[in-house]
């Protein structure tokens, strides 16, 4: 067999890399740990790589991106029942509940930034107003459960029911601000008024999950109206000091 033609089918680390935007650096080190061995490796010790290495990289950069450790990934990859199309199946699935997954976020987090005003307080707003954020909010977030729950949990409601239920909601965020004096976010007495919280969205509006919660926190002090309506109504600091106590209680349930 004529091996400089057999070479000409193969590509080198660089190559590799240039391909894949993998460095060089990366390859020569899952090589060394045995999870992307080259193919062959010439006399001058030049490594090589052919379709099936390519495949197999590709599989590894995909278990990357679905956070899968190197240690896992070897030993997924290192048994002796692994098949690659099957592993490319089972990545394919796992990637679409991923996209999935962060576009429900998005629209959640979009969602909620326009519901979360309105839940606050209807006082300041006409009916005309309260239609407007109704109307944005279905557009931006009406394929998701948590809309389709809060339609059904608000369906019949007057406006002065909106407006009681906003105010239990800014009561629970205010006395929850008014600890900032005196405790800290992770303090238990503070860590109570946002399972409180979470409790009381979860009855009134829709079902709060922990991701639910950390994505109104972040919104509460994200800057924009809302941020300076909890300020306004509870005391300046109060919204970041909210937003820093349901980070602590995400974290801390993870």
């Amino acid at each position: 067999m004529d091996e400089s033609r057999e070479y000409q089918k193969l590509l080198s680390v660089s190559e590799v890399s240039r391909l894949t935007g993998v460095s060089v650096r990366t390859l020569h080190y899952y090589d060394a740990i045995g999870l992307l061995p080259p193919t062959e490796v010439t006399p001058a010790g030049y490594r090589l790589y052919d379709e099936a290495a390519l495949y197999r990289l590709q599989c590894i950069l995909l278990y990357r991106e679905l956070e899968f450790s190197l240690r896992e990934i070897s030993d997924i990859m290192g048994g002796s029942d692994f098949d690659m199309i099957k592993a490319l199946e089972r990545q394919i699935e796992l990637l679409q509940r991923k996209k999935t997954h962060i576009e429900n976020l998005i629209t959640l987090a979009q969602g909620i930034k326009v519901l979360g005003v309105n839940q606050l307080d209807f006082s300041e707003f006409d009916v005309k107003k309260i239609d407007e954020y109704e109307r944005q909010a279905k557009e931006t977030w009406g394929t998701t459960p948590e809309y389709q729950e809060y339609a059904r949990k608000t369906a019949g409601w007057s406006e002065e029911d909106y407006r009681s239920q906003a105010m239990g909601l800014m009561n629970i965020i205010a006395e929850t601000g008014q600890l900032r004096t005196s405790s800290e976010p992770s303090d238990e007495i503070v860590q109570a008024k946002v399972r409180e919280l979470q409790d009381y969205i979860t009855e009134n509006y829709y079902t709060c999950s922990d991701d639910v919660l950390l994505s109104l926190g972040r919104a509460y002090s994200g800057g924009g109206s809302m941020q300076h309506y909890i300020d306004k109504r509870a005391g300046e600091g109060t919204a970041e000091f909210v937003t820093q106590a349901i980070e602590y209680y995400y974290s801390n349930k993870q």
